[in-house]
């Protein structure tokens, strides 16, 4: 098969020519002196940069030839390595979730694949071998192509290649010249191997990772495989290095402080060992030393070695002998102006950003990554789940239907080794990496004897981790492929239901509380089965980052673009923006619950002290301090930092000082433990976790000073006093104007608000459809009465109105003036049955956009809902209100805090007004945009400009939800019933400064 042709596509017998043996991907070095300072190897050279580059929209308009040493091809076009086509001026980025990108285009079945519609890449690189590479075998690596290549060199062909996320190598020896060598690269984005990487991602083609050539010196060792045995109490351990090389080789194990701690050949043993966990991922580094027949070092391999035994015990999976919870993400490799192409920057940044907020594993979904990522996993210490490259969702799942009418790969014998060699590459490559845990089959690719298959090649091949594939899930006659229970998006009740009833397996959410949007609500139900079950042993939040790309509205300002925004078709429109980071790596408000309940220390603070609850498997808290600080009305009165040292798995109640006992006011004791030295992955200083208890003592009954006027007109009424005016209009049936020293702080009246933004998870579960009623009622409502009582100190006004959803429904609001100008609200909602839930229950007004500095005290500092707010804590903080609108992709409801007892909302002269809670804390929403301006975008350049500060004050908005985006309902406690009455009072006030 050494002459190229086109059929191999579609060909599933054929899925590589001439590709080298997987092997580990260690690195090698002449000396020691270079083995021990890293960093570039000089038996490789880089091929990334500038290539030349034809595009061409289906195979026959392709230049079939290009490859020939004759064809001149140095007036093409230039293209970036790595990088994809499709984001450097070439074709057309698409984003589909399930379906294969070519649905209602091409009526394919497998493995063939759409002929009209199968761009192709073609690429040249000219080269010269340097003269340190010269007179030795020559090879080359591609780290990752999607999805299929033929390669040639001076005209003469070389290999070809599928399988999009693992290297593909091949020898160049036979085919090089002197001077100047022509390779040619011809990259297509349809294959067979198309059929097995339906992820849910972004579809792009090209050379997107790294590509260099290589040589190697005699008696290289090909390929390195580390495996490590721990006695019973891990007292000892055994290094076994198997080195595929026929020459004398010599190893050196040395820890991390540089000292020798065994040498000779393998194994070597070692007492007292340090473990490796991604509490403490300590790596020992051994020197793999190769000599000649003359006892000359002539090569030198650099491998880290983590001590570490993860097995099931008990039918729970522990890691050195203790039971872990996976407190994971599932993460794409994704750059918002590269796609797939990250740079070792955004890996760095990622896995610190993963440490910083307490998340200690990750899914690499769904395919193996490059492979900086694992050596970054082991030195910063995450456990990962690796996943091969493989996804058939589309072939099995058609409008969340199960129908297995053409499945693959299921039990079908042709596709077992395209789908073998892939599990293969991933183990081969990564299988000397400490931070892996399990292996895992691939994802949402149904069951079968293919996957099963996969799955004992991994359990007779390394014993030392365990296996994942959820699939089984659709098909239980293939229960042993998986070594856990896997479920993707299951309700807590069923996970429950699960656990309760003595399985033979621990579970595992691969996939949950779908991080769609403004999402991720109810996440305290899963993690609160972390000490209930110990059965249940934690999960994988979906996912990361978003998938988004930047892209130009018409006006030239970069945005961050969405499915369908680069006229793809079919698309699944913005349902790649599930990341609780955005694509441009700003961290979004749905982290604050993440950190906070991944903690691995629990703090349960009262009035007198802290309970502090180390649950760290292997490491005390000697490396933090306690900080504590007392607030008075959310100002800090008092702060102090002790030690402490909590052993690993045991708990102790600390005894604070607090000098505030009985003084009147509303205190919090807020704890936190906080890093005592700059480690890798944060500062010195970084919080790592927090707890706050809040309590009040007696505080004095406001008064309301200060006598008023009322002035009764035919359509308004007027409430004066000495520095302020209150008009309420009987035909608009509202306030209408409110002046503080000659200042209308309203724009735009308030009425009552039933509705919020639809958040993705509402369109998901049909909620608008279900309650739209609420909608039409939040804009069209009916002034039935007015009433006024009106006396010296204080005027009342009330308001009842008729809403369009039900005659039943009664709503009155009641205004009371003091004659100090504050103005006291009361909102009563009657409710009657047979009504869908309500979104919110709110008050809404707008001010002149010149008043958008807030100042809250409030549940915070973050956005936060009622079902997502166990990481909010009650604090002071300062924002404004465009500040308060989250971009997630799609515009949405956004900004809410809870718990609000008073803010501020004020223009740069710090003229404004309070509102302020009278007996039940309250949820605040201040933005410059209604609820239907979010509705009715569907990016942020298409919000208006800003020219009001919209001000809503709710007594409950119900919560964001999260189980997942597509027919969950918020949960129960979290929803309004429609039937139940509602009230909420609140107070409108003159700002004064020193609140």
């Amino acid at each position: 098969m050494n002459s190229p042709q086109v059929n191999w596509l579609h060909d599933v017998s054929v899925f590589e020519v001439n590709r080298l043996t997987a092997h580990s991907d260690h690195l090698y070095y002449k000396t020691m002196e270079e083995a021990r300072r890293g960093g570039a190897m000089n038996w490789r050279y880089s091929l990334n940069g500038s290539w030349k580059f034809h595009y061409a929209a289906n195979i026959e308009s392709r230049p079939a030839s290009f490859y020939k040493k004759e064809v001149d091809c140095s007036g093409w076009d230039t293209i970036q390595v790595p990088g994809h086509i499709q984001l450097q001026g070439y074709g057309t980025p698409q984003y589909v979730n399930t379906m294969y990108p070519w649905d209602g285009i091409s009526s394919v079945r497998p493995p063939d694949i759409p002929q009209d519609s199968n761009p192709s890449g073609s690429y040249v690189k000219t080269f010269t071998i340097p003269e340190r590479m010269k007179d030795s075998p020559l090879f080359i690596s591609f780290q990752g192509v999607e999805s299929a290549f033929y390669v040639w060199l001076n005209g003469q062909f070389v290999g070809y290649s599928e399988d999009s996320f693992t290297p593909a190598e091949f020898e160049l020896t036979p085919f090089i010249s002197d001077g100047e060598n022509k390779l040619a690269v011809e990259v297509y984005q349809r294959s067979t191997g198309s059929w097995l990487e339906d992820q849910d991602f972004w579809r792009f083609s090209g050379i997107f990772r790294d590509v260099y050539l290589y040589t190697v010196p005699e008696g290289h060792i090909w390929d390195v495989t580390v495996k490590t045995e721990l006695s019973e109490f891990f007292e000892e351990a055994v290094l076994h290095v198997e080195a595929k090389t026929e020459a004398d080789v010599y190893f050196i194990l040395e820890n991390r402080d540089g000292q020798i701690v065994a040498e000779g050949a393998s194994p070597l043993t070692i007492g007292q060992p340090h473990l490796w966990s991604a509490e403490s991922p300590y790596l020992y580094q051994l020197f793999i030393q190769v000599r000649n027949s003359s006892g000359e070092i002539v090569e030198v391999i650099p491998q880290k070695v983590g001590f570490r035994r993860f097995e099931m015990k008990n039918r729970i999976m522990h890691l050195n002998g203790k039971r872990i919870v996976f407190k994971g993400v599932n993460r794409h490799e994704f750059n918002c102006r590269r796609g797939r192409a990250i740079t070792k920057e955004d890996m760095i940044w990622d896995i610190k950003t993963m440490k910083q907020n307490n998340i200690n594993a990750v899914r690499t979904s769904h395919y193996p990554n490059q492979t900086e990522w694992y050596r970054l996993c082991d030195e910063y210490g995450l456990y990962v789940i690796d996943e091969m490259n493989l996804e058939t969702h589309g072939s099995w799942q058609k409008m969340g239907k199960v129908d297995t009418s053409w499945t693959i790969p299921r039990n079908n014998p042709e596709w077992q080794e395209i789908v073998l060699d892939r599990a293969k590459s991933m183990y081969e490559r990564d299988k000397n990496h400490p931070s892996i845990l399990i292996w895992s089959c691939g994802n949402e690719s149904h069951a079968g004897e293919v996957i099963l298959n996969v799955s004992k090649f991994f359990k007779e091949t390394d014993p030392s981790r365990l296996v994942h594939y959820e699939g089984v899930f659709h098909d239980r006659n293939y229960n042993e492929t998986s070594d856990m229970e896997s479920r993707m998006y299951a309700k807590p009740a069923d996970i429950e239901n699960y656990l309760s009833n003595n399985p033979d397996k621990p579970y595992i959410s691969c996939e949950y509380i779908h991080a769609m949007g403004n999402s991720l609500g109810g996440m305290y139900k899963y993690t609160d089965l972390e000490e209930k079950y110990p059965m249940y042993q934690g999960g994988f939040i979906w996912d990361f980052i978003d998938q988004a790309l930047v892209k130009k509205d018409r006006f030239g300002h970069e945005f961050l673009a969405y499915g369908g925004d680069f006229n793809d078709r079919p698309t699944d429109n913005n349902f790649c923006g599930n990341g609780i980071v955005t694509a441009d790596r700003t961290l979004s408000p749905k982290m604050q619950e993440v950190k906070f309940l991944y903690q691995n220390i629990k703090l349960v603070p009262d009035k007198k002290g802290v309970l502090i609850k180390n649950e760290q498997l292997f490491e005390g808290t000697a490396g933090y301090k306690l900080a504590y600080t007392i607030t008075q009305n959310g100002i800090p009165k008092y702060m102090e930092e002790i030690e402490v040292n909590i052993e690993p798995l045991e708990e102790a109640y600390i005894a604070l000082d607090n000098p505030f006992a009985g003084e009147a006011g509303e205190y919090a004791m807020n704890v936190s433990l906080r890093l005592k030295e700059n480690t890798i992955w944060a500062d010195a200083g970084h919080e790592a976790a927090f707890g706050q208890y809040i309590y009040t003592e007696t505080q004095a009954a406001r008064k309301c000073p200060g006598k008023i006027k009322v002035v009764e007109g035919d359509v308004t009424i007027g409430v004066h006093g000495s520095h302020f005016r209150a008009l309420f209009s009987k035909t608009a049936g509202t306030l209408v104007s409110l002046q503080y020293a000659g200042n209308e702080m309203i724009a735009s009246p308030p009425y009552p608000l039933f509705w919020r933004a639809m958040t993705d998870n509402d369109h998901g579960n049909q909620f608008a459809f279900k309650s739209s009623g609420w909608y039409t009622s939040s804009l069209y409502r009916k002034c039935t009465n007015v009433e006024l009582a009106a006396g010296e100190e204080t005027a009342s006004i009330s308001f009842d109105y008729l809403l369009p959803i039900s005659e039943a429904v009664g709503v009155k609001v009641t205004y009371t003036v003091c004659g100090d100008g504050s103005i006291y609200v009361k909102d009563e909602y009657k409710g009657a049955k047979q009504l869908p839930d309500l979104p919110i229950h709110a008050l809404s007004f707008k001010m002149p956009a010149d008043y958008s500095r807030l100042d809250w005290y409030a549940m915070g500092p973050e956005e936060n809902y009622e079902d997502r707010a166990k990481g909010a804590r009650l604090c002071r903080f300062q924002n404004t209100a465009p500040d308060t609108i989250f971009p997630y992709l799609v515009p949405q409801e956004s900004g809410t805090r809870t718990g609000v007892r008073f803010v501020n909302i004020t223009d740069e002269n710090n003229r404004g007004i309070t509102i302020r809670f009278i007996n039940n804390p309250l949820t605040c929403t201040i933005s410059p945009y209604t609820a239907f301006e979010l509705e009715n975008a569907a990016h942020h350049y298409e919000l208006p400009s800003a020219h009001y500060t919209v001000v809503t004050v709710a007594g409950r908005q119900m919560g964001v939800g999260g189980d997942d985006s597509w027919g969950s309902p918020v949960h129960e406690e979290h929803r309004i019933q429609a039937e139940q009455d509602l009230a909420f009072e609140f107070i409108i006030q003159p700002f004064e400064q020193g609140e």
